[in-house]
Formats: C-alpha cells, sequence, structure tokens
C-alpha cells in the first residue's frame, strides 16, 4: 500500500495537482513515525536492495540495446570514418591514434558505499541477466537460471550490508586489484581489437601490436593527503602486490596460450631458442620441477571455477576472484593439507616466513620435489627435437614467471632474496621478447589467424598493463614538504625555510639541486611526520618510474613546491645508490603540481612559466620527461571554495593560461583532470566533458581520475568497460583533431566574467560568510552520520576543525546528494544568470549556450543536477529537522534553486528541465515511488537517532537509508 501510495503521490505531482499530493505524502510520512524500529529497518533494507537492483537492470537494458551513450560519443568506427570524411588523411589519423596517450587512474575517494561482497553479489546478478538473453536457452534451462536469481537475491538479503570496520588503504588497493582482474583484463583486448579493426578499415593499417592508446594508473596506496594512514611502507607493499597480481594473470595466460600453440612448424630463430631451452633442462633436469613447486602456501584463492555462471552452464573460468595478499597474515594451520589455488594447481605446503630462505627452498624440495602425483599433473616435456616448439618457449615463460611471482612473495615478507636478475622478469619489455618471437613465427609459417588470437590478446595486455597493471601515483600535500625542510634548514643552522621568499627558496633549491652531494645528513633524528615524508622519498627511489607514476602536489601554489620534491627525489635516489650498491630502478618520478582553489587556479600559469624560466627545471624536463610537463586541476575543492559555475570559469582559463606557458618555452603539456563522479565535483559525461576542454589543451594527451562509485559503474563489467575506454578514445581524438571551438568573440569571455563574479559572491556568501549556515548544514543534511559509514580510508577534514574549509569536497557533496538538494551544484548559478539576463544579455547567452561547447557543457551539466534535485524533500528535512529559527535560510536557498532553474531554462531554450536527456528523465522518474519513501524514513530516523545517539540499530538504519538513497541517485560524492 505504501509503495502505490508513493506512485499515486509521484504521478500527482507530475500532472500539476500539487496540494493532494502533498496532503498524501504527509499521510505517509504520518504512518512512517509510528513505525517500530524493526519495521523501520526492515524497511529501509527492502527500498535500498530494490533500488540497487533496478541500478542493475537499468544497466544492462542500456548495454543489451546500445544505450544513449553510442548517439552521443559513437564508435571508433564511426568517428574514423567521420574524421576522414571530414578531409583528415589516412595517414594523420593512423599516426594521432597510435600517438594517442591517455591515462585513466582510479582513486579509493571515499564514494563507494557498497561492500565488496555485495559488489560481487550484484555483478553475479548482472551476468545472471546477460545470460537470460540468450535465445538457445530451453525452458528448463531459464527455470534454473531464475532459480540462480533468486538464490543471488535471497543471499543479498541475508548479508550485513553494513562495513563494520574502515578499510585500510591496502584494502582499497585490493579492490582496484579486483577491477582490473574482473572487467579490464578482458576489456581491454577487445577494446584494442576494435580500434586495430577500425584502424584498418579506415586507414588500411592495424594498430601495432605494441601500441595502446589508453593505460591506467591508481592512487590507491600512495595517496597520503591527509590520510596518514597512507605510509611508505603501504606504498611498498601496494606497488608489490601490484606486480604480484600482474605476474599472476600472465600465468594464467601464458598457461592457456600453451595449450592453443601445439604445432611443430615455427621459424628458425625459435626453433633455436625452443632447442637451447631443452638443452638446459637435460643438463639440470629438477631445476624446472623444483622452480616450480618453490611457491608459498599464502597464494591468493579464488573463487570456484564457473562461479559467475548459472548451474546449468557447461563451462567458463571464474570472473569473482578472491585477492589475498601474500605475507606473513594468510597461513595455513596445517603442514599436510595442499590447496587448490590460481589456475586450481595444488600447491605445497605452508611455509613459516620467519625461517630463512634456504631452509624453505629445502622444505620444497623435500616435500614436494618427489610427489608422484604433482609429477603426474605437471608431466614431463618431449624432449625430441622440433616437437611444439611453442610448449618449449612459453614454458619457459611459465617458469620464469613463477620465479618473479616467488620473488615477489618473499620480498612482501620482508625475506632476503637472492634471485639473479636474470632469473625473473622485472620489466615488460623482457616478457614481450618471447612472446613477439611466438608471434612473428606463427606470421611467418603461414599461421596468421593463430598469432591474432589469444596470442595477440596477451602481448596487448602486456603493452597496456606492463609489471605492475597500474603504476601507482604519491600524492602529498604541498605543507608537508615545507615542513620537511623547516627540519632540514634548522637543523643545518641556515633559517626556517618556510619563512623565507619565494626568491630565496628558488635559490635554495636550485643550488642543491644543482650540487651532487646529498643535503639531509644521515644520522639527523626527525620528528615522525617529517620522517614518513623521506621515507617516501626513499622508497620512491627504490622502486623507480618502473612502478610508480606521477608525484602529485596537491594544494600547490608556488614554484619552490616543485623544486623542493624534486631535491627530495634527487637526494634519496643518491642516498638509495649508495645503500644498493647500483642505479635506482627507472628514473625520477615526474613532478605533477596540483592546483585547486581559485586563487591557485588564477596562478597556475605563473606558477609553471617561472618553473620554465629556471634552466636547471628545463633542461630537467627535456632530459628526462622528453620535453613534457604535467600539471593537474582540481574540480572538487575549486567547487566548494567558489561553487560550480565560478570553479568551471576559472578551470577554463587556468587551462588556457598553462597551455600558453608551455607552448612559449616550447614544452609539451599533459593537463591532469581531478574529477569526481558528482557534477559538483566536477563530473558527467566524459564525452561531453572531454569535448568542452579549451582548444589546444587536449593535444592527443589527457590524464583524468575515475573516483569511488563511478570506478565500478563505468569499469565494473567487460561490456561497459569497453565502451568507456571507446569514449575516451574517440573524444580525445576528435578533440585532437577538430579542437572545440573557442569563445566567438571577446564579449564572451567578460560576459563569463560577469555571470562568475556574481555566482561567487552569492555562493560565497551563504556558504562562508553567513554564520548560521555551517549549523544549518549540519541540521539539515546527515553530514556528521555519514562517519559511521566506513567508506574510507582518510578522514573526512583536512585538519580536525569544524568549518567547511577542511571539510573535504566528498563529505559536502555527499550530505547535500542525500537531502536531494545538490546546493555545491547549482548555488550561486541562478544569481549569475539572473543579473546577466536582467542587464540585457538573454539573447547572447543564448547563442553562446548554442556556439560555445564549453558553455553549453557547463548549463547542461547544471540541468542535469537540477532535474535530480527536489525542493519538496528537501524543504521535508528542513521542516522536520532544522531549528525554527534557521529554517528562513532554507526557503531562502530553496528560492534559489528555483531561480536557477528559471534561467537555465531560459538560456537553453528547454520547457522543463532535462527536455535534451529523456532516458534521464524517465528513469529518475521510475524510481521516486521508491526513493522519496527512503529519504522520509531517513528524516524518520535522523530525528531519532538525534534524540538517542548512542543507538547503534538506529544508526545501522540510517546507513542503510544512506545506502539505498545513493543506489537511487546513481552518484554518492
Amino acid at each position: 500500500m505504501m509503495i502505490v501510495g508513493y506512485l499515486s503521490a509521484c504521478n500527482m505531482r507530475q500532472a500539476g495537482i500539487v496540494n493532494m499530493a502533498e496532503l498524501l505524502e504527509k499521510q505517509l510520512a504520518s504512518e512512517l513515525s509510528k513505525m517500530t524500529l524493526q519495521e523501520a529497518f526492515t524497511l529501509a533494507r527492502a527500498f535500498s536492495h530494490y533500488l540497487t537492483m533496478m541500478g542493475i537492470a537499468e544497466t544492462h537494458h542500456r548495454v543489451r540495446k546500445g544505450g544513449n551513450m553510442a548517439q552521443i560519443s559513437k564508435s571508433c568506427d564511426d568517428v574514423f570514418n567521420q574524421l576522414v570524411q571530414g578531409g583528415v588523411s589516412p595517414d594523420d589519423l593512423y599516426n594521432t591514434v597510435c600517438k594517442q596517450e591517455v591515462e585513466i587512474v582510479l582513486t579509493a575517494h571515499p564514494t563507494q558505499i557498497n561492500r565488496r561482497t555485495l559488489q560481487y553479489k550484484h555483478i553475479r546478478i548482472a551476468h545472471l541477466l546477460d545470460y537470460n538473453d540468450r535465445p538457445d536457452l530451453s525452458p528448463e534451462d531459464r527455470e534454473m537460471l531464475i532459480e540462480d536469481l533468486v538464490r543471488e537475491i535471497t543471499s543479498i538479503w541475508q548479508t550485513d550490508e553494513l562495513r563494520r570496520q574502515k578499510p585500510t588503504p591496502v584494502d582499497e588497493a585490493r579492490a582496484g586489484l579486483n577491477i582490473v582482474e574482473q572487467s579490464l583484463w578482458k576489456a581491454v583486448p577487445h577494446y584494442l581489437r576494435r580500434v586495430s579493426n577500425a584502424l584498418k578499415k579506415h586507414t588500411g593499417k592495424p594498430l601495432p601490436l605494441t601500441c595502446t592508446p589508453i593505460k591506467f594508473g591508481t592512487w590507491m596506496g600512495g595517496d597520503r593527503d591527509g590520510n596518514p594512514n597512507v605510509t611508505a611502507k603501504v606504498t611498498k607493499d601496494v606497488s608489490l602486490l601490484s606486480r604480484w597480481m600482474a605476474i599472476d594473470l600472465y600465468i594464467r595466460e601464458v598457461d592457456s596460450l600453451r595449450f592453443e600453440l601445439s604445432m611443430n612448424r615455427c621459424s628458425d630463430t625459435l626453433s633455436r631458442l625452443a632447442h637451447e631451452i631443452l638443452e638446459v633442462k637435460d643438463e639440470n633436469p629438477r631445476e624446472s620441477w623444483n622452480q616450480s613447486m618453490n611457491r608459498s602456501q599464502s597464494l591468493p584463492t579464488q573463487l570456484p571455477a564457473r562461479a559467475h555462471l548459472p548451474s546449468f552452464a557447461a563451462n567458463g573460468e571464474s570472473q569473482h576472484p578472491r585477492l589475498d595478499i601474500p605475507g606473513p597474515d594468510h597461513k595455513d594451520g596445517g603442514t599436510s593439507s595442499s590447496t587448490t589455488v590460481g589456475n586450481g594447481n595444488p600447491t605445497s605446503p605452508s611455509f613459516n616466513s620467519s625461517q630463512p630462505f634456504s631452509q624453505r627452498k629445502l622444505l620444497t624440495e623435500t616435500q614436494t620435489g618427489k610427489s608422484s602425483f604433482q609429477k603426474l599433473l605437471e608431466p614431463q616435456l618431449p624432449q625430441l627435437p622440433g616437437i611444439a616448439p611453442y610448449r618449449v618457449v612459453l614454458g619457459n615463460v611459465k617458469d620464469k614467471l613463477e620465479r618473479s611471482r616467488r620473488r615477489l612473495e618473499l620480498l612482501l615478507e620482508d625475506v632476503a632474496c637472492d634471485y639473479h636478475p636474470l632469473d625473473y622478469y622485472e620489466t615488460a619489455d623482457q616478457l614481450l621478447e618471447p612472446l613477439l618471437l611466438c608471434y612473428e613465427s606463427l606470421q611467418s609459417c603461414g599461421s596468421g589467424v593463430l598469432a591474432d588470437g589469444r596470442l595477440a590478446d596477451l602481448i596487448r595486455r602486456v603493452a597496456t598493463f606492463g609489471m605492475v597493471l597500474m603504476k601507482l601515483d604519491l600524492r602529498q600535500e604541498s605543507g608537508r614538504h615545507a615542513e620537511t625542510l623547516d627540519a632540514i634548514t634548522m637543523y643545518l643552522d641556515m633559517g626556517t625555510y618556510s619563512e623565507w621568499d619565494e626568491e630565496k627558496k628558488l635559490d635554495f633549491l636550485t643550488r642543491e639541486l644543482k650540487g651532487k652531494r646529498p643535503l639531509v645528513p644521515v644520522n639527523m633524528e626527525v620528528a615522525s611526520d617529517v620522517k614518513e615524508v623521506l621515507d617516501t622519498f626513499k622508497i620512491a627511489a627504490e622502486l623507480g618510474s618502473d612502478s610508480l607514476g606521477a608525484y602529485v602536489i596537491s594544494m600547490a601554489s608556488s614554484a619552490s613546491d616543485v623544486l623542493a620534491v624534486e631535491l627530495f627525489q634527487k637526494d634519496a635516489r643518491l642516498a638509495a645508490i649508495g645503500e644498493l650498491g647500483r642505479a635506482c630502478p627507472g628514473g625520477t618520478l615526474r613532478v605533477v603540481p596540483l592546483f585547486e582553489t581559485v586563487k591557485d587556479l588564477r596562478g597556475a600559469g605563473a606558477v609553471i612559466r617561472k618553473l620554465l624560466s629556471i634552466d636547471w627545471y628545463r633542461e630537467h624536463i627535456i632530459k628526462n620527461h622528453n620535453g613534457h610537463q604535467e600539471v593537474m586541476v582540481g574540480y572538487s575543492d575549486s567547487g566548494k571554495d567558489a561553487g560550480r559555475f565560478t570553479a568551471a570559469w576559472e578551470l577554463y582559463k587556468a587551462q588556457e593560461d598553462v597551455v600558453a606557458a608551455c607552448n612559449d618555452y616550447g614544452i609539451k603539456v599533459t593537463l591532469f583532470h581531478g574529477r569526481g563522479g558528482s557534477i559538483g565535483r566536477g563530473g558527467g559525461p566524459t564525452y561531453l566533458a572531454i569535448q568542452s576542454q579549451p582548444p589546444g589543451s587536449v593535444m592527443g594527451t589527457l590524464r583524468s581520475t575515475e573516483q569511488g562509485e563511478m570506478v565500478e559503474a563505468k569499469f565494473g563489467l567487460p561490456q561497459i568497460a569497453v565502451r568507456q575506454l571507446e569514449i575516451y578514445t574517440t573524444a580525445v581524438l576528435l578533440a585532437t583533431l577538430r579542437p572545440p571551438l573557442p569563445p566567438r568573440d571577446e564579449n564572451w569571455r567578460n560576459l563569463m566574467e560577469e555571470i562568475s563574479e556574481i555566482s561567487c559572491q552569492c555562493y560565497r556568501n551563504v556558504v562562508y560568510e553567513n554564520p548560521e549556515f555551517l549549523t544549518y548544514f549540519a541540521e539539515a543534511t546527515p553530514e556528521a552520520e555519514l562517519g559511521f559509514l566506513n567508506i574510507g580510508s582518510r578522514p573526512a577534514r583536512r585538519k580536525n576543525t569544524r568549518g567547511i574549509g577542511h571539510l573535504r569536497a566528498i563529505p559536502w557533496v555527499f550530505a547535500w546528494t542525500q537531502t536531494r538538494f545538490v546546493l555545491p551544484a547549482w548555488l550561486g548559478v541562478g544569481a549569475g544568470l539572473k543579473g546577466a539576463c536582467e542587464k540585457g544579455h538573454s539573447e547572447e547567452l543564448k547563442a553562446m549556450y548554442k556556439e560555445w561547447p564549453f558553455f553549453q557543457s557547463t548549463i547542461d551539466l547544471i540541468e542535469m543536477v537540477l532535474g535530480k534535485a527536489d525542493t519538496t524533500i528537501a524543504k521535508y528535512y528542513d521542516e522536520a529537522l532544522v531549528s525554527e529559527e534557521r529554517q528562513e535560510l532554507g526557503r531562502e536557498l530553496r528560492n534559489e534553486l528555483l531561480t536557477a532553474e528559471k534561467f537555465v531554462l531560459v538560456i537553453s531554450g528547454h520547457e522543463k528541465l532535462q527536455q535534451n536527456n529523456r532516458s534521464l528523465r524517465r528513469l529518475v522518474e521510475n524510481r521516486l515511488p521508491f526513493l522519496n519513501p527512503m529519504n522520509l524514513l531517513q528524516v524518520e530516523i535522523l530525528k531519532r537517532l538525534r534524540r538517542d545517539d548512542d543507538n547503534l540499530k538506529l544508526r545501522d538504519a540510517l546507513l542503510i537509508t544512506v545506502n539505498g538513497i545513493a543506489a537511487g541517485m546513481r552518484n554518492t560524492g
């Protein structure tokens, strides 16, 4: 009856019968207030799961029908054809695609509210829906599939949906690796085949095997900005774990490839290599066996094969692995049993990680080397010349991969490792060499169709993922570096670094960078915070650019911020060379300033110009980074600082200025976009975002973050991931070869400045100048209660103080999304647009909307979020939770939202919100009968919890409503 009531209320609102709708909603709210806690808890769970299932069904439907994405962003085939027909030569198209460098950086920003256990169950339901679409299912098969669906839903209902403890940074990193294994590992070869086929069709040449337009990075385990839980040891462990996972995945692929490539005919080069391998094995018959069995019981395990399939399905591999970290904390209690792991092969009994390596190796040889059962599982390779040469070569690759994996397990357990560098793979090029040899051999022997199958897919995976799957970025706040330099300069009696002016800092840093001695005294005793910074650079020197990506400096504001990091890198590498007795692996990390606040964005171009004017730095960029400067711009904090509209305009200008600065010095630039998932934090459709960048800012290169719940939404399923990768490729290609138009004349820029100034003033007057706002925010939203969610390893505030300034952007947006007010995405917009329209600029704004991609994208995104906002629900939160003296502020803000709606529609020319996105409007409307009760229920639970804040059952009920509303809104923060 409740669902029918809310459905009726929603229909009445849509029909304009507002008074009757409000009356019905009040009656339903009254019924909710009479519920017992257990009834409210059960209802919240039911609605929350229903909204999640609705989201899974919508995603499945979008994939099945091709979705609206295809109409906006087209496929590689369509875009390549469009460009060639538009006058781009096939050679230019081919070269631009081959040189494209896009990196998608997955971050652990705390917006993924679902437990990983439930995420896996949701993915299994998505797979079952896929199977249900198969036309060859018999009635019996379909009945069994429905039974499997019922089992999955029952399992979900009986599973605790709440995290009971905060995830560690390593937990977050494991979740990122699982995305690679469950989805991207399958999606990348499929995506690259589509790119290659489209290129061959339109240019006559396929994509080179080792060329990959898209790679992946990660911040999980490296982002220490405001997160004391990310330590130097965590970074090292996560990097090693990522390498372990990459090698484990390669072992599985090589195993399958060995089975497939059973032919005898091969090139002379491959034949000679196979004979050499067999001769070595003849000389050391036990070497291969002992090395392959020298494995720790602590290897990761995974769900049984076919776990993702319906019970009637014939075969298939596990889609949902369970990744456990190799290490001393993962031991089996017994010593006599074996465990099936990885690709299904039994492994040796458990080792005691405290034993010396030599003892553990002896244990392996004595306990498993003589096992006749194991020998049956690992039959001897044929020794006759010319027999299965591909299997011989790939068998050798597998042996070396297994030694590489074993080495990493020892490093993770802090056990001394005496492997010779020739016994394991360190770089992707080393692994590619035998694979490319096999490929060339197959091609030369007329077996190209085999070469272009599983082997080509493996080569492309190695080219994309390398030996680390995703290179790990490090991030730290600029103030921490200044504090560390303070400690050093004070120890050396040079004064306090942070008190120097910018020129003195630059003189000091440049002089030290040109010197050949370390700056930091070996025996200097420092505070723990300073030691952690220095330890991070020590780990960075040990791992190098082969494992790590960029070093990002958050809250960067000056050239000295960048040179300070360069100095720390130089110092750590000099010290590491002394300790290791050899050169550090790889090169120095790229140092990337992150400009976040409006003030820092306005100074970004000047900072880059100052940096590039320094001879040492410019020569360093040219020599060590191929003449490439990377600059990151932050969308979250700029939006929180000045409002979404002003932030968008300041980001646009900052990118123009940075590009111009680099062009002045002949330096190439890559812009790194720190976008969040929600529109309030710079999120939105990827294709539109890239297409609306300033001309010249996307010249074949781009980095962008994908955060929190958006990682799962965009890359959780292989078919969705393939589409997202295509969107990135085609959008960057079009922005490179057909850059978006700039503003038509200078007056448009002046008008943007005027709107931005009014918008920013309105936003800051409310958020920062109104003394009542902070209390209103705490009363009207569940911001304080969101801390109970345990969704991230880092604190919600950078510093332990009250105030919006130190509150992170994610809980700021998350809290307003829960109340359906979504204030950060629109506050100030109405005032700015109204001011421009009242001065007679309406027609000019309409022209800007039609002709300027940046302005159109900005207005469309604001319109999209206004379509999700609901003043009725926001009003209900205010009336029930906000004290009487602050309710007037809520009324004023709701009027601001209505003003924003009015003038956005005036400029877009739409009669109602989301007129140009009917599918989204329909999705929102379909959810309202379930989403609205969740909001009313949340209000009721908040009222009770604020009277009884130690009631754990109430707290659980509240968190379940948070999950449900996030599922219904399809985003959090």
